[in-house]
């Protein structure tokens, strides 16, 4: 997603979403997001939990990499592109885009990236940590727990 700071500098995020229990996982925003930064957070999450056997992305220029490729080769994690034009085929990643724009993003007018990672770190918490689910019955994402974890789907999306 795009977006620009209070004295016009524009910043790009990209979102990572578990698609079972609806956690945000990250969201990382600067002001230009390349292949190298999803692989960095990709790997942070490896050292946090176990993978999942496949990562569904938009077509943003960082998921169409060579390296991004090789990253998911290497950790036997399928990197799945949808349809160009077709969000639908994303629809939670865009579904939470919305979201966090409208309880983050289109609220403040931030100063700097510093603000917005505040505030966005915060709010992830809120997210994950409290807010209620319909399609969790009500849980919240930290409290939905996924017996089989490698059976998810990370969804990003730029």
């Amino acid at each position: 997603m795009s977006d620009a700071l209070y004295h016009g500098t524009r910043c790009r995020t990209f979102n990572i979403i578990d698609d079972f229990n609806r956690e945000v996982l990250a969201i990382e925003m600067d002001t230009s997001l390349r292949a190298e930064r999803v692989i960095r957070v990709l790997d942070r999450l490896k050292a946090e939990r176990e993978l999942p056997h496949m990562i569904r992305v938009d077509n943003g220029p960082e998921f169409l990499s060579q390296h991004l490729h090789e990253w998911g080769k290497a950790n036997r994690v399928l990197i799945y592109h949808i349809q160009p034009g077709r969000p639908t085929q994303n629809a939670f990643i865009e579904r939470f885009n919305r979201t966090y724009r409208n309880e983050v993003l289109n609220l403040y007018l931030f100063r700097s990236l510093e603000q917005v990672r505040e505030l966005t770190a915060e709010w992830i918490t809120i997210y994950n940590e409290h807010r209620p689910h319909d399609a969790l019955q009500g849980a919240a994402p930290c409290t939905y727990h996924n017996p089989t974890p490698e059976n998810s789907t990370y969804e990003l999306s730029a």
